[in-house]
């Protein structure tokens, strides 16, 4: 015993040296290669007090590191997120520029050249211990600790008791198909999940609500229900306002509301984390949350993960390197495919390089550092959202080879997770999820050359205007990146008292979430019926309903209740399932009649709930937004989420195939109580 923990000391005492030899190393090197970064002695230059300078300079600088540096980090936490990660290049250099003038000699470096050598020595020593901590179970612990920032011992206690905890990571975006296809094969795209598959983990999918997008998925999966939740945003008619899935105030009212209806936090109430995600779900341990990033209650922190993350200035540097090459990568791929005259394609240009970089590698790093801290401080439940894969298929396909790559990338970090549970201080249970799938196919408005809007304005026999902005397209990383910034909230739509018209009426307010369109009439009251809406605008359903990029209407009659209108006069009366000359719902699959049912139910249904078409064949719909890749309605594999349950537990179709966000809810939820329940068992049995 004696002796191997004398092996083990000896082996870390070498690791140290090792690490000083390299940045020692790399200061001197880089002295030789940056004309304004010298290291002198005081009396010379000799290459021997060099090195010492050198080397003095690299343990100061690691002491630095080692003691002050996360304190310092922790202070600034007040600064806008995406601020911090630039401040830290600028404390960094300081720091360096501290160690060379604390030691005997002379370091020569202004501050830029400065942050340059202090962020490329941090990437170097950083990586030599990563590179000596693979066979070293204790070395590899300290590694995964470092990259959380859990430096100064446990955020949290250890559990009292061994039951099993459960992480469950969110791929957002990625179908049943997708993943399917990632882990087949002898080179599969993502082999650490290959292996779960290998070791035990089944592989099923979950049939989504109609509203096939994150809102609704991850509010009826972490609180138990997404009622009233239509699509990505909508209109409420009382109070006038746009709800949109993606903005912070709209998150923490749907999550209050979700709340008032079950009477439960959520499932990340008892002992919880939740990073990432749209909302907390309940728990105590919060970082990157949209719902509370405008407001927190005590103890919540909406950045505390970038805390975790930059607590080591080597992950800075890497990230700005990672988001620099993501950049150019972006760039690269958008001219080649313009080049290459690919279609379908949607515009890649403005701010959506940066939004890209921001999900596949910020918001990636962050949020894996954030659990893998999370699991060494034995957390019961975990829940993180990954929404890389979900803001590059948008606008390059969902089976792009953009695409593939990101999936490579997201299997690094579920390979970082399950070596944090190979060392938690509990035993977990691994879950991987997603909340919906995409469909592809050329966009509403580049095949038949007008918007929904348009059409609706040609049905209303109103003329054609251009609309008053270009509405934001429905990805999570954007309002994640807007709340990072400190970016404030801009209204969804222009109100409809200023889009008044000739004549005293109010303009249809239409929106778009994926290929499901919204149509309501602000002045007309509560929801609109089928004969109001025809006694004002005798041409707009059948406009619509004619139209061959569009699948079906949804609207509510008078008589029959709920109907949904297709081409030809096809009808379908939800309440009595009888179907006029043909059924509207039918190319789109079994359950498509019963989610458009559930959703005819919501208090904040649209007056016209619009559907795109739907090709069986191709699998092709027409989103209403600038999305190669969509989600939100019907069509597709958008529908088709994934589940990859861990063995030692209940299977998730005990009761039948998964239908809805809240079913998924219900497995996890039952999941934790058998975990908690062997957990008792065994402490009896001990007893």
């Amino acid at each position: 015993m004696a002796v191997g923990r004398w092996r083990s000391a000896g082996a870390a005492v070498l690791r140290v040296l090792a690490v000083w030899a390299v940045a020692t190393g790399t200061l001197v090197l880089l002295s030789l290669v940056l004309p304004d970064f010298r290291l002198q002695s005081a009396d010379g230059d000799s290459l021997t007090r060099v090195g010492l300078t050198a080397a003095l300079g690299a343990a100061f600088f690691g002491l630095l590191n080692a003691l002050v540096w996360p304190w310092l980090v922790r202070a600034l936490l007040l600064a806008p997120a995406l601020a911090l990660g630039s401040l830290v290049f600028l404390l960094n250099g300081l720091s360096l520029s501290l160690a060379l003038s604390a030691v005997p000699g002379r370091g020569q470096a202004g501050l830029r050249t400065a942050v340059v050598v202090a962020a490329v020595t941090s990437v170097a020593t950083s990586a030599t211990g990563a590179f000596l901590a693979v066979r070293d179970r204790g070395a590899a612990r300290r590694r995964l600790r470092r990259m959380a920032g859990l430096r100064f011992g446990r955020l949290a206690p250890s559990p009292a008791s061994r039951e099993a905890g459960l992480v469950c990571l969110q791929l957002d975006g990625i179908g049943y198909r997708v993943l399917r296809d990632a882990v087949a094969g002898e080179r599969p795209v993502m082999p650490t999940v290959a292996g779960l598959l290998a070791g035990g983990h089944t592989l099923l999918p979950w049939r989504t609500d109609w509203s096939s997008q994150t809102g609704a998925a991850q509010l009826g999966i972490l609180h138990g229900s997404n009622e009233d939740v239509p699509a990505f945003r909508w209109y409420e008619k009382e109070t006038g306002q746009v709800l949109v899935s993606n903005r912070p105030s709209s998150a923490a009212e749907l999550q209050r509301r979700a709340q008032a209806r079950t009477g439960r936090a959520g499932l990340l109430a008892t002992d919880g984390a939740s990073r990432g995600n749209l909302f907390t779900g309940g728990a105590g341990q919060v970082a990157l949350v949209l719902s509370i990033a405008t407001r927190r209650r005590r103890g919540q922190r909406s950045r505390a993960g970038y805390f975790a993350y930059f607590s080591d200035p080597a992950h800075a540097a890497r990230t700005a390197g990672a988001f620099v090459a993501e950049l150019v990568r972006e760039i690269g791929q958008s001219t080649r495919a313009r080049l290459a005259g690919v279609r379908p394609r949607v515009r890649r240009g403005g701010l959506y390089p940066l939004i890209r970089a921001f999900a596949t590698v910020v918001q990636r790093d962050v949020v894996t550092a954030a659990v893998v801290g999370d699991i060494l401080n034995g957390r019961g439940v975990v829940y993180a959202d990954l929404v890389a894969y979900d803001e590059v298929a948008h606008h390059s396909g969902p089976s792009s080879r953009d695409t593939r790559q990101v999936l490579a990338r997201l299997d690094r970090c579920v390979a970082l997770v399950r070596q944090a549970v190979e060392h938690a201080p509990r035993p977990y249970h691994l879950v991987l999820l997603s909340d919906h799938g995409q469909s592809e196919g050329p966009t509403f408005s580049g095949a038949f050359g007008h918007s929904l809007e348009e059409l609706v304005r040609i049905g209303c026999g109103r003329p054609v205007v251009a609309p008053p902005r270009r509405e934001e397209t429905g990805a999570e990383a954007r309002g994640v990146a807007r709340a990072a910034l400190h970016r404030p909230e801009e209204p969804a739509a222009p109100p409809p008292e200023r889009r008044a018209e000739p004549g005293g009426r109010t303009a249809p307010v239409v929106l778009a979430s994926g290929n499901l369109g919204l149509v309501s009439f602000p002045d007309l009251p509560e929801r609109a019926g089928r004969e109001a809406i025809d006694g004002r605008y005798p041409a707009l359903l059948r406009t619509l309903a004619e139209h061959p990029g569009i699948g079906f209407l949804l609207v509510r009659d008078e008589r029959h209740g709920p109907v949904v209108l297709g081409a030809g006069g096809a009808e379908h009366h939800l309440d009595s399932g009888k179907v006029l000359v043909a059924d509207p719902l039918a190319p789109f699959g079994p359950g498509a009649a019963e989610a458009v049912r559930r959703t005819a139910g919501f208090r904040h249904c649209a007056d016209i709930m619009v559907n795109s078409a739907y090709d069986p064949v191709t699998g092709r719909v027409h989103a209403f937004e600038e999305q190669l890749g969509c989600h939100g309605g019907l069509g597709g594999e958008q529908s088709r989420a994934f589940l990859l349950a861990p063995p030692g537990l209940s299977p998730a179709d005990r009761d039948g195939a998964l239908v809805g966000a809240e079913a998924v809810h219900g497995v996890l939820r039952r999941w934790l109580a058998e975990a908690r329940a062997a957990a008792r068992a065994g402490a009896g049995a001990a007893g």
